[in-house]
């Protein structure tokens, strides 16, 4: 189960390498808009394609299968109890975090915007609440530099998820419960809403600066938080916490400068008066 082509590939070479017999994916039909034709041509040959509407669809579609195991990898429903039931064995998702930390659905952004030096991949068995499952597999060593480039990251975390898979499906076959999640450092997190597209210069420069950090991997229409720079309005790409060339803005707690911008019609051509 995920959102389309890059997320299948991830789940289906090493299900296929550990010896494993995919027989169906599962795409919402509220996310697979202009996919499906991709979908299929990039399926290899055997799997069906699943496009349910509801839930309850979703359980009537699988249990005609009669799965051992569903792996979900980007999914964005949260699954009741009625298809957590379904497969022999259980439901595990590829959450891109160090759980429990940065539970919910902007795992990565949530990294950045809050200054973590690395994120990684967690496998878990699902339960009915978000991403508080027991622990299969998990594995950091995703670095988040100050100066970071969101598709690099992106790519080491669908590596990372490719390995970790391997090794969960062969934990999960053997039977392995997992292990509970500790409760010290979990967190979760929504999406960032359009609250978040605009810079407050009153809060912390380093909020600030990672604010604009975590806009790299994409959220809005522009490629970064508005701001008023020179008495214009611009889209913020980079900022740095350290003297040096560019803008000088005062923060809460000292200066932040902007060192790379690009100038946008304005702040309500983007986001609704307020």
């Amino acid at each position: 189960m995920s959102y389309g082509p890059e997320g299948f590939a991830d789940l289906h070479a090493p299900s296929v390498a550990a010896g494993h017999d995919p027989v169906a994916y599962v795409c919402a039909a509220s996310t697979a808009g202009g996919t499906v034709g991709e979908i299929l041509a990039k399926l290899p040959p055997g799997p069906d394609l699943l496009l349910p509407h509801s839930a309850a669809g979703l359980a009537r579609a699988l249990t005609g299968y009669r799965p051992d195991l569903v792996v979900c990898n980007g999914f964005p429903w949260k699954l009741p109890s009625e298809v957590l039931r379904v497969p022999r064995l259980g439901v595990l998702n590829v959450h891109p975090s160090l759980l429990p930390r940065h539970r919910g659905p902007m795992p990565i952004h949530w990294a950045v915007r809050q200054g973590d030096p690395e994120t990684g991949v967690t496998i878990h068995w699902m339960d009915e609440t978000f991403d508080t499952g027991r622990v299969l597999a998990q594995r950091g060593g995703v670095v988040l530099p100050d100066d970071l480039d969101g598709d690099l990251v992106f790519e080491q975390v669908r590596s990372l998820s490719r390995e970790l898979l391997s090794e969960a499906l062969e934990l999960a076959a053997s039977g392995h419960a997992g292990t509970v999640q500790d409760s010290e450092g979990a967190g979760y997190e929504g999406v960032m809403g359009p609250e978040n597209a605009v810079i407050d210069w009153s809060a912390n420069r380093m909020d600030i600066h990672n604010l604009v950090r975590a806009f790299r991997f994409g959220l809005f229409p522009v490629p970064g938080p508005l701001a008023v720079v020179d008495g214009r309005w611009v889209a913020v790409l980079r900022s740095r916490s350290e003297p040096g060339e560019g803008v000088r803005r005062e923060c809460a707690d000292g200066p932040l400068w902007i060192t790379e911008w690009v100038p946008v019609p304005g702040r309500g051509a983007w986001l609704p008066a307020g």
